[in-house]
């Protein structure tokens, strides 16, 4: 009873100690405040081509293209896409270094227990003993068996924030994880769109260069019927063959293209080659984009990039860091203690006689170490700076992403006003020449020169068409997507 009398007071005196200990606690290094991002308070640009973009679209912002197999693949990145699988992994790794952080805010406590059994040298230094013994005895020690169990215990107290300043590190680094896994997404998002705009492109241009394939054919054919008729010489029919076969030149590097697009799309989406090829392989029109596109764009909008996020929880981290390595000059204090029961015989081994224990506090106080603590507080320091300069650099790229964004779109919509009136203007001219050429009052020249002319100006329409869709891919993604707050359901369940 007096052993467990003796126990209790000391415990209640470590309690005292600790609840002290607690009340003087305070975290040392500086305070992390959220910096500026510098961005302009007016909107990036004027609504002078455009809608204005006052509210946070659709997350799935790729809806606005109206293309339900472009839709299909997008609801497959969260869950399908490598990288962003990785980024997940990545997070869930993050989470489970905080929580080893967090847990050094709390004591210790490992049970132990030990059998012994032990016999001595009689010609070692027991030996020493034996002309001790009464003459006529003899003199030997038994093997002994030792019991023991018990428990130990250690708490390093936390008073000048060392172990909250790393779990302030950890947060912020689970955080900055949490934002790279969402531009992962976004990033993913948009290279499933740009991929598929370019399919769509390189199928269009296809189907330009096969009907144009068909009006070559029937120009030959005028021409022979001409020659066999001695309206002409030869010349014109080797011309219109020269141009059947320069048009098919065209198709072999335009058929390479969508298959290369077929296998970019397999690949974001974790299939192998020529997986989507039944899906993606029939010719379909470039998705077009809205008459009104979202040219004033508040700048706010764009600090919710994940990139800027990111860099904010980064340089929240460096800012932790100081206040880890500053605490490192301040004494430690960790609170010590072994209980147990010891015995050479089973049957007592419960006995209050048995107990055994130590308890106390121990204070570490560094004295020497060559600098380096003061060089630790400046190589964080250092890092701190370092990650002000990436943050700024975040967000002014940010800002540059998002203007020449709005800027190729405003003006590839002009380009392709122009190209339109260029491909009538152009097929009205073709038609006009194939004619006159089959009425016999044109040359075939001009119906060459025509015919160059059309095709090359359908071409351009197409490139520029895919543009415009490339463009406002480009737009969301500079924005950070489609300003999600939350991350798709069945992406995040792969990772608790």
């Amino acid at each position: 009873m007096n052993a467990r009398r003796r126990l209790l007071r000391l415990s209640r005196s470590v309690a005292a100690l600790v609840g002290l200990s607690l009340l003087a606690a305070c975290s040392v290094g500086p305070e992390f405040a959220p910096p500026d991002t510098g961005l302009p308070s007016k909107p990036f640009a004027a609504p002078d081509a455009g809608g204005s973009l006052t509210a946070p679209p659709d997350p799935n912002w790729w809806g606005i293209f109206h293309d339900r197999t472009l839709t299909e693949l997008e609801n497959q990145v969260a869950t399908a896409n490598l990288d962003v699988r990785a980024a997940t992994i990545r997070l869930a790794e993050s989470r489970f270094q905080r929580n080893v952080a967090a847990s050094q805010q709390l004591p210790t406590l490992n049970g132990d227990a030990k059998l012994n059994r032990e016999n001595f040298s009689q010609n070692g230094l027991v030996s020493l003993f034996a002309p001790l013994v009464p003459a006529g005895q003899n003199f030997s020690i038994q093997p002994i068996t030792d019991y023991y169990t018990g428990f130990d215990a250690s708490w390093e107290l936390d008073l000048w924030g060392h172990v909250r300043r790393q779990v302030e590190s950890a947060d912020a680094n689970v955080q900055s994880g949490v934002e790279q896994r969402r531009g992962a997404l976004v990033s993913a998002y948009a290279e499933v769109a740009r991929d598929y705009m370019s399919l769509r492109g390189a199928q269009s241009q296809l189907a330009i260069a096969r009907d144009n394939l068909k009006i070559s054919d029937d120009v030959l054919q005028v021409t022979q019927e001409r020659q066999r008729s001695g309206l002409q010489n030869a010349l014109d029919t080797e011309n219109a063959a020269a141009q059947i076969e320069s048009v098919k030149a065209e198709l072999p590097a335009l058929e390479q293209k969508e298959a290369e697009l077929i296998n970019a799309l397999s690949f974001l989406l974790d299939e192998p080659p020529n997986a989507l090829r039944s899906r993606l392989g029939a010719p379909r029109a470039i998705p077009l984009t809205p008459p009104a596109t979202p040219v004033g764009v508040p700048s706010e909008l764009a600090r919710r990039r994940p990139d800027i996020r990111a860099a904010e929880a980064q340089l929240h981290e460096a800012t932790a860091n100081i206040g880890v390595a500053v605490a490192a000059f301040y004494p430690s204090v960790q609170l010590n203690g072994v209980a147990g029961f010891d015995s050479l015989t089973l049957p007592k081994m419960w006995w209050a006689s048995s107990l055994q224990y130590n308890f106390g506090p121990s204070v570490q106080l560094p004295i020497f170490n060559a600098g380096r603590l003061q060089n630790t507080v400046e190589l964080r320091t250092a890092q701190q700076q370092e990650a002000a300069l990436l943050y700024h650099r975040t967000v002014l790229q940010a800002w540059h992403d998002v203007v020449n964004a709005l800027t190729a779109h405003r003006l590839e919509q002009e380009r392709n006003a122009r190209l339109k009136a260029q491909v009538v203007h152009a097929q009205r001219a073709l038609e006009i020449a194939r004619s006159r050429y089959k009425q016999g009052v044109e040359e075939y020249i001009n119906v060459l020169n025509a015919q160059r002319t059309a095709l090359l100006a359908e071409q351009r329409l197409a490139d520029s068409t895919t543009n415009l869709g490339l463009d406002l891919v480009q737009l969301f993604k500079a924005l950070g997507g489609g300003w999600e707050t939350t991350f798709p359901v069945t992406a995040a369940a792969v990772v608790k």
